[in-house]
């Protein structure tokens, strides 16, 4: 029997936005979530115009999100959105996913979960009071099945302790002075949040680090730069790093590497093996020995752990990518809904997140000192 899909209201994503639209076809790719209403631009005129353009009903375009939260709750139990999908500039996360959640939604919000530490400290006070809502961040990449199948190789012993991690994610957009939708919110502080590139991306690969090594990060020695003239939040930065089960590793995050487009990897060495994962070419993992040859392991394949060939929609040598790994996020968060269970990256990683930025911002002003991570 088919299960009825989870209803979603959107904040954010309008007409000329990127991320929205990423998440639209995220969500609807395998049937399981269904968008019913949006406030979807402090542009009333845009949120109409989208609304149209993705079939909704008119009267579930709302002007802000204040008001779609009433009007939502105010509907029949069938009929109200289930959970909120956010996917605005960091300063509105926060006070969405709190109207949301007092309002009786679940939430599903882009990372990094809020402007700072605080409000993350202030969602998760609100949390331990709605036990039964659920709320999950968006970090795409935990979604691509062969990270999945590093953490199960990680977990089952598979390349010993881990000793080393490299975890980078570099661009290069950010080269030169960029003005537009896209960059104008990612270099303003009272947007953004205390980091710039370390905020924006530089958090995916923490949280990447943490999620295939099964160990948090603990402290960190940063170096954050602003290499444009003018601009005000970095957009290059690197740190050394230890890790709760005694692993120490580099992570690096850039946006002003010149040519490279969306270069994310993770290399995870232990004491009998090692593990390479490249987001560009994602449907492969390499696999390192101390006494035999090296392997490469691919997507789809009857050898991969059982859970990971579950996240494959098509058979080996049909790529899968990077919609497809964000479909496998919503694909755990409406499980998530539906069960109660908790989600790979949820509350607790949000608030690892934030302390993550404030820690390498910290370091960074004071010569690269080194900082604990502290929740």
């Amino acid at each position: 029997m088919n299960e009825t899909p989870l209803r979603m209201g959107m904040v954010g994503g309008g007409q000329g936005a990127f991320i929205g639209a990423v998440h639209r076809l995220a969500a609807r790719l395998d049937g399981k979530v269904e968008l019913v209403c949006g406030a979807f631009s402090r542009d009333a005129e845009n949120t109409r115009a989208t609304a149209a353009e993705l079939g909704l009903d008119p009267a579930r375009a709302y002007a802000d999100f204040n008001e779609m939260m009433r009007a939502e709750a105010a509907l029949p139990e069938g009929e109200r959105m289930e959970f909120v999908a956010i996917v605005t500039p960091n300063h509105v996360h926060f006070p969405v996913a709190k109207a949301a959640l007092e309002a009786g939604f679940h939430v599903l919000s882009d990372k990094p979960a809020t402007l700072n530490y605080a409000e993350a400290v202030a969602l998760r006070d609100i949390l331990k009071t709605r036990p039964e809502l659920s709320y999950g961040l968006t970090h795409t990449y935990l979604g691509h099945p062969m990270v999945h199948e590093m953490k199960a190789i990680v977990a089952s012993g598979g390349i010993g302790p881990v000793r080393k991690v490299f975890a980078e994610y570099i661009q290069g957009w950010l080269a030169e002075p960029v003005e537009g939708k896209q960059a104008d919110w990612r270099v303003d502080p009272a947007r953004s949040g205390a980091a710039g590139a370390i905020g924006d991306i530089g958090t995916h690969a923490h949280n990447l680090a943490e999620y295939v090594t099964g160990q948090t990060m603990t402290h960190v020695a940063a170096d954050l730069t602003a290499f444009v003239p003018g601009r005000r939040l970095d957009d290059d930065g690197s740190a050394l790093f230890r890790m709760s089960g005694g692993a120490k590793g580099v992570l690096s995050a850039s946006q002003i590497c010149v040519g490279k487009e969306n270069t994310i990897s993770l290399r995870v060495y232990g004491e009998t093996g090692g593990l390479e994962w490249y987001q560009e070419e994602p449907n492969t993992v390499i696999r390192t020995y101390l006494d035999r040859p090296t392997e490469m392991l691919r997507a789809g394949m009857g050898y991969l752990h059982e859970d990971t060939q579950a996240m494959f929609r098509t058979p080996p040598g049909h790529p899968e990518g990077y919609i497809e790994a964000f479909a496998n996020v919503y694909l755990e968060f409406a499980e998530a809904v539906r069960s109660g269970k908790g989600v790979s990256a949820g509350i607790d990683s949000a608030l690892r997140g934030m302390a993550f930025i404030d820690a390498m911002v910290d370091s960074s002003n004071n010569d690269a000192a080194w900082r604990e991570i502290s929740i």
